[in-house]
């Protein structure tokens, strides 16, 4: 359980990243604002289960291919389940991104601005990640705070590596993905090379009235490493 609770410490720059790469050209001369909130029932990151339904706000601003957001996610059903606090830089040229994200979880330290290497709650991941169009590779390292530790009880500098498909089929938008740990590490509970998320996901469009719609998104993700399997609903409120 403790391990997981380091894994906690991690949230996908994969988010992030995605608000980047869908942006336009003509968006990416000009200042946009992303604001939103997903509402879901089950927090399950990179194939680990993070915590019960939550509230998952998004707020960023990017230009030019220069991007900065915040991500927060705040259990709504259990009070036990931590709050968590991503910030996330990345910069997007052609098919190519490149990010680092600080993520922040209220425990073990409840103090924000503890940067004590030891005992902060702080965990830095950078990532790089290419779009080939039909799918695209991302590669996520972290290289400071409070990471996993590998069988020797060293610093694991914990590894995620995924490949995503989108598609479009039957009205909806499907996302299909395939994560793996390649080394060992205790953020992930893996003991070495470890496929830890499968993945599959739809995102369809529901029209409410003719200036108001709601993204609803279902999914089931797999983790053949913890030999677990989820179902999660979610919406998206935005402007």
């Amino acid at each position: 359980m403790q391990e997981c609770k380091n894994a906690m410490m991690k949230k996908t720059v994969l988010f992030a990243m995605g608000l980047v790469a869908v942006a336009t050209t003509h968006a990416q001369n000009t200042i946009e604002s992303t604001v939103s909130a997903d509402v879901v029932s089950k927090y399950v990151w990179r194939g680990l289960e993070l915590g019960h339904a939550a509230v998952q706000p998004t707020l960023g601003i990017s230009y030019k291919g220069f991007s900065l957001t915040g991500w927060g996610s705040l259990g709504i059903t259990d009070a036990s389940d931590s709050e968590e606090l991503d910030l996330t830089a990345t910069y997007t040229v052609g098919g190519l991104t490149v990010g680092i994200t600080d993520y922040w979880f209220n425990t073990p330290e409840t103090r924000y601005f503890l940067y004590d290497a030891r005992r902060t709650s702080h965990v830095f991941e950078a990532g790089v990640g290419y779009d080939f169009g039909l799918l695209s590779a991302h590669w996520y390292t972290n290289f400071a705070g409070n990471d996993g530790v590998n069988k020797n009880g060293d610093r694991a500098y914990s590894s995620y590596v995924e490949i995503v498909v989108p598609f479009r089929l039957g009205g909806a938008d499907w996302t299909a993905q395939a994560g793996a740990v390649p080394f060992a590490t205790t953020s992930y509970e893996a003991n070495g090379f470890a496929v830890t998320n499968l993945s599959l996901r739809a995102t369809k469009i529901i029209d409410i009235t003719k200036t108001f719609s709601l993204p609803l998104f279902a999914g089931i993700t797999s983790n053949p490493c913890a030999q677990k399997a989820y179902f999660v609903f979610g919406l998206t409120l935005q402007p």
